[in-house]
């Protein structure tokens, strides 16, 4: 792995993010997850799950080689999400971007490979976030290695949580 850049504050380059649109009536709410005319093929779900997350904990940081995550972060708590771009050769390199989202500002995010992720849930419940990767975990049947690089417990690690 190559050294880690002295991160700088800003926006990431081929990271996607938007507000997810909740349409409301009687019965209560819906939101479109995503589409497949709104989403690049390269990038286009292959599976997908749900997670929860109780309030205070964080997940990551990590990051894939090969593996697109495609993130839904709805609620009922809110999250902070941290990202780090670690490509070498992308424009942004070495720049860090932080996203709040969920209950309060429900938003999608598209995390290409390289950059490095983690979300923290900054709320007072459990919250639930929907992921739809590009890529199927441990693969076809689940007979490939993992595609994530850890970094939850490396030493001197430039991708610390505040």
């Amino acid at each position: 792995m190559s050294e880690q850049p002295l991160y700088v504050k800003g926006k990431i380059h081929d990271v996607t993010a938007r507000p997810l649109s909740k349409f409301l009536d009687e019965r209560g709410w819906l939101a479109e997850l995503y589409r497949s005319d709104e989403v690049a093929a390269e990038v286009m779900p292959v599976m997908a799950y749900i997670s929860m997350t109780q309030p205070g904990v964080a997940r990551g940081p990590h990051e894939h080689t090969d593996q697109t995550d495609y993130f839904c972060f709805i609620g009922p708590s809110n999250f902070k999400i941290y990202l780090w771009d670690a490509r070498a050769g992308s424009p942004t390199f070495g720049t860090r971007q932080v996203i709040y989202a969920g209950a309060d500002s429900p938003f999608m995010v598209i995390v290409p490979p390289g950059v490095v992720h983690a979300y923290r849930n900054i709320g007072n419940e459990n919250g639930i976030v929907f992921n739809g990767p590009n890529r199927l975990y441990a693969g076809h049947g689940k007979c490939s290695p993992v595609d994530e690089i850890r970094h939850e417990e490396a030493r001197g690690s430039a991708y610390l949580l505040d």
